[in-house]
């Protein structure tokens, strides 16, 4: 597998954590995009940063680039809601290395949000690493489990 292009958005809590993660993951031959926020605001917006990243990671993939994406906040929580408001993102919340590795093997995430004040910055790359470096497992239940939310995302409708 190819190393993904990453896109990165944090809010004013996940700056910190985010300036390592750029520079740690270019290190390691990443290309790594960052929407932002630019400087420290502690009264920033986090759904602007997180829906770019999150748009672009749609983007890339649509044409045919190998793209996942970062957002980062004081818990992941808001990020990864924001996150998952554009069609075809499937954000997961990584808290541990279990679940940064089953977002991708099992649902095939294509972003992972990780909460800054949560963990240390090394704690968080190794959860992100890990999200970053597993494969979608392509078992036919997660194939078609993730089929059935796309039909609704897109055609509302519910499948059994």
């Amino acid at each position: 597998m190819t190393t993904p292009r990453v896109h990165i958005a944090t809010d004013h809590a996940g700056m910190e954590l985010s300036a390592y993660l750029v520079n740690h993951l270019t290190a390691k031959g990443y290309e790594v995009v960052d929407h932002g926020p630019k400087e420290y605001d502690a009264l920033d917006d986090y759904p602007s940063f997180c829906i770019n990243a999150a748009l672009a990671v749609v983007a890339d993939q649509e044409a045919g680039v190998h793209a996942l994406g970062i957002v980062l906040g004081g818990s992941g929580n808001g990020e990864q809601i924001a996150a998952n408001k554009v069609k075809g993102v499937r954000a997961a919340l990584a808290w541990n290395l279990s679940t940064a590795k089953l977002a991708r093997e099992h649902n095939d995430a294509n972003v992972v949000a990780v909460g800054g004040r949560q963990h240390t910055v090394e704690e968080a790359a190794e959860l992100i690493e890990a999200f970053l470096q597993e494969p979608f497992s392509n078992d036919e239940r997660h194939v078609r489990r993730i089929g059935k939310i796309a039909v609704y995302e897109t055609t509302g409708e519910i499948l059994q």
